[in-house]
């Protein structure tokens, strides 16, 4: 998937570095373990399945292996905080719109940060950010799109939706990462202007 993103990607900085894992706890807990000094704008980790993903309010995201994508995105704004008062809503419509191009399937975001599809969870975003007084430094970005799941453990079953699960049918899911990328980059640029 990795090597597929870098060779197809035509954004100007989103996913230019990409750190990629097998098997992780948690792409947004490494990202923000990382060194200050060691951030790259735009960076991403991407990994093939999580163990010990999170969602908000410390809820876990389940990622199944090599079927869902599970990504963090690292920011470095350097801007004033009201100017990403609506990112973690932007990135909804962006995953939102990318599903809608891509396979002309219709979601609602259930706001701020859940897409549901068919009255179903199917995609999370967690939004995290560190500022000095009124300056956003760093963004920290959890992005989990259930795509290719058939099952879910436990109640999650009840609760939790993919796109294969309601269509019956693979999805790539580098295509949509690209995708996403894309489209986020040029929504992302417009807020800082």
């Amino acid at each position: 998937m990795q090597e597929y993103i870098v060779n197809n990607l035509s954004t100007k900085f989103l996913g230019r570095k990409i750190i990629y894992f097998d098997s992780i706890e948690s792409t947004h807990i490494f990202a923000k373990k990382l060194k200050v000094r060691d951030l790259v704008d735009g960076m991403i980790i991407l990994a093939n399945n999580q163990t010990g993903g999170i969602g908000t309010h410390d809820r876990k995201w389940y990622t199944g292996q090599g079927m869902n994508l599970s990504f963090n995105i690292v920011l470095l704004p350097n801007c004033e905080v009201r100017k990403i008062s609506r990112l973690t809503v932007i990135i909804a419509e962006c995953i939102k719109r990318v599903l809608n191009d891509l396979y002309s399937i219709e979601t609602q975001i259930k706001k701020p940060n859940d897409i549901m599809l068919n009255g179903k969870k199917m995609a999370g975003i967690l939004t995290e950010s560190t500022a000095i007084g009124d300056i956003v430094k760093r963004i920290y970005i959890g992005i989990g799109i259930n795509v290719n799941q058939e099952s879910f453990p436990g109640n999650l079953d009840l609760i939790a939706t993919s796109l294969k699960k309601e269509y019956r049918k693979d999805f790539r899911r580098e295509q949509i990462l690209l995708n996403f990328l894309e489209i986020f980059e040029k929504e992302y640029e417009k807020i800082l202007k």
